[in-house]
């Protein structure tokens, strides 16, 4: 490897990962010079990554596209606040999180029914609180184009529970999906005060059967648990989905409670993360 020029390490450095790539540099000192290049992290950037960039609602500034890649690793608001984009630092993948003004809520433009309001451990300028409904339904949109291609990912309703405050949210268990064109995935997650602790996914016996074509695919119904976040949020995993990256389509997530007739209140939603696996 002594002997080899620098840009043929970079070649084979660029064919790896993000993670990999740094540890090489730990372990052996020919690939030092190559990891420090701006050709081998601009690889590792999305290719759209300028586009992405012009979007910003504050200057991004940075020396090197190393720089500029770790900068990126951390959630960039884009698109007037209304979204915020990151890389995954150990893949590179794309991560994008909507926003709760990018969703749409049944009844959220009606004070009623829901409070739209700034929190400080928020990344967004607003978050809106459930005051009182009996038909809970969130639903978010993404296209693929704007995705990793050749890549699973996960999409995640980030919300806090307010604990003071909430009431009937743990009666009827909450219906989750992700459809992309003729495939779904689908759970159940109940909305509770005792929700925020790191369990494991109960697998359910009930199957749900779709037909792609010809061929017939099993997604499994999966009762799924809130997770609690490093940044102090809970997380509620909607589904999965493959994106190929061959054509565009549109990503369908949503959270539904809406057979039970008794009220409910007290859940603050955030926004919605779609992140690789």
């Amino acid at each position: 490897m002594e002997g080899l020029p620098v840009d043929c390490i970079i070649d084979i450095l660029s064919r790896g990962s993000p993670r990999d790539a740094c540890r090489s540099a730990v372990v052996a000192s020919v690939f030092r010079t190559a990891v420090e290049s701006d050709v081998l992290w601009d690889r590792f950037l999305p290719p759209d990554h300028q586009e992405i960039i012009s979007e910003s609602v504050s200057p991004v500034t940075f020396k090197s596209k190393k720089e500029l890649f770790f900068k990126l690793s951390s959630p960039l608001l884009i698109d007037r606040g209304l979204k915020a984009f990151s890389i995954d630092r150990a893949t590179g993948k794309k991560c994008y999180m909507l926003s709760a003004r990018e969703l749409y809520i049944a009844w959220s433009a009606n004070p009623l029914f829901w409070c739209w309001k700034p929190i400080i451990q928020s990344r967004f300028a607003e978050t809106v609180e459930l005051r009182m409904t009996s038909w809970l339904e969130i639903e978010g949109k993404i296209n693929t184009r704007i995705l990793s291609p050749n890549t699973m990912y996960k999409a995640y309703l980030i919300v806090q529970v307010a604990h003071h405050r909430a009431y009937g949210l743990d009666v009827v268990p909450c219906e989750v999906s992700v459809e992309v064109g003729d495939l779904c995935s689908r759970g159940m997650v109940t909305l509770s005060q005792n929700a925020c602790t790191k369990q494991s996914l109960e697998r359910v016996c009930d199957e749900n059967k779709v037909k792609d074509g010809s061929i017939s695919k099993c997604v499994d119904r999966v009762s799924r648990i809130g997770c609690e976040r490093n940044d102090g949020w809970l997380e509620i995993e909607l589904g999965e989905f493959y994106n190929q990256g061959m054509c565009e389509e549109e990503v369908k997530m949503s959270l539904r409670e809406v057979n039970g007739v008794h009220l409910k209140g007290g859940i603050v939603v955030e926004a919605l993360e779609i992140r690789p696996i």
